[in-house]
């Protein structure tokens, strides 16, 4: 007697990724490892989260002590980045704001593809009702341009004047982006649950009597993962560049904590005569966004066939 298990898997693995060659994901890390974009991003990628995990290993300055009398000094042997207003080392600053900003992009980016792919993968499947009013919820957020959303929500929760723990902060400014941010995951998750409903081996675990859970996390999601993937790469840079963005209009992350964004908001009163002290972070940043949103290139070059 057949056990349906084993012919629901034969369903999932019979599918377009999970071939008998190794699928589309064997295809792509061996497209990836001969791609240069790829291994550069990469490569600038890992520098980065050693930089963010491990700080000491790049500088043993303390990036919180001050020197007013060296307020505003330019590059030097002493202070290779030079100093900010508050005399600062804006070398040891600048690696140790790659963590908030780094923790920042991170959550912000598995919250919103967490949320936006439920969402996405509920209406691919179940349509009808659920479709229409998910995608009218969706359609309110995605309609709010994120510059605004990010000032009322924060604005709202936190008025001028109140001092806010950093991590109550944090947490504010990541749940911001997730929600000014998920209708995007939810769409591209949605079109490929779409796809993925129609296939064969989601009509056969149906047809053995398969749950909707099951049929959703077990059979459609694994096969709708490369878009969103792809997505979520792209969107780890993008998030970095909105906290640096919500954190420079005074409404993000604020000091004490050392950010590419607070240290930019710092500086911006000030850019002419200090010019190094916005440039460094900016460049750390910029170089960092740039680099998640290459790697998110090669990755979507390679897991469209159709592209090769």
């Amino acid at each position: 007697m057949t056990d349906p298990e084993a012919e629901a898997e034969i369903g999932w693995t019979a599918d377009p990724v999970h071939g008998d060659e190794g699928g589309l994901w064997s295809d792509a890390w061996k497209q990836l490892r001969r791609r240069p974009l790829f291994i550069i991003s990469g490569l600038v990628v890992l520098l980065v989260l050693v930089m963010a995990l491990f700080p000491s290993l790049f500088t043993s300055i303390d990036p919180k002590f001050a020197d007013i009398d060296t307020s505003g000094a330019k590059p030097s042997a002493d202070a290779w980045f030079g100093r900010d207003l508050q005399g600062r080392d804006v070398y040891a600053r600048a690696v140790y704001g790659a963590g908030p900003s780094l923790a920042v992009g991170l959550l912000a980016t598995l919250g919103t593809v967490v949320v936006g792919s439920l969402a996405g993968l509920a209406m691919g499947y179940y349509r009808g009702l659920t479709d229409t009013l998910l995608s009218r919820v969706a359609e309110i957020f995605a309609g709010l341009p994120f510059v605004l959303g990010g000032i009322v929500i924060l604005t709202a929760f936190n008025p001028p004047g109140e001092i806010v723990p950093p991590s109550r902060l944090i947490v504010q400014v990541v749940l911001t982006i997730v929600l000014l941010s998920w209708p995007l995951a939810m769409r591209i998750m949605r079109a490929a649950a779409l796809s993925a409903a129609q296939q064969d081996y989601v009509r056969a675990a149906r047809a053995l009597g398969a749950g909707p859970l099951r049929i959703m996390f077990r059979h459609m999601l694994p096969n709708c993962l490369a878009p969103v993937l792809v997505y979520g790469t792209i969107q780890l840079g993008v998030n970095i560049g909105a906290e640096a963005t919500l954190s420079y209009l005074g409404i993000g992350l604020k000091d004490p904590v050392v950010s590419w964004g607070v240290m930019i908001s710092e500086v911006q009163s000030r850019i002419i005569q200090m010019p190094h002290a916005l440039f460094f972070p900016a460049a750390f940043l910029v170089i960092t966004v740039l680099a998640f949103v290459m790697m998110g290139d090669a990755l979507r070059d390679a897991l469209d066939p159709r592209g090769r």
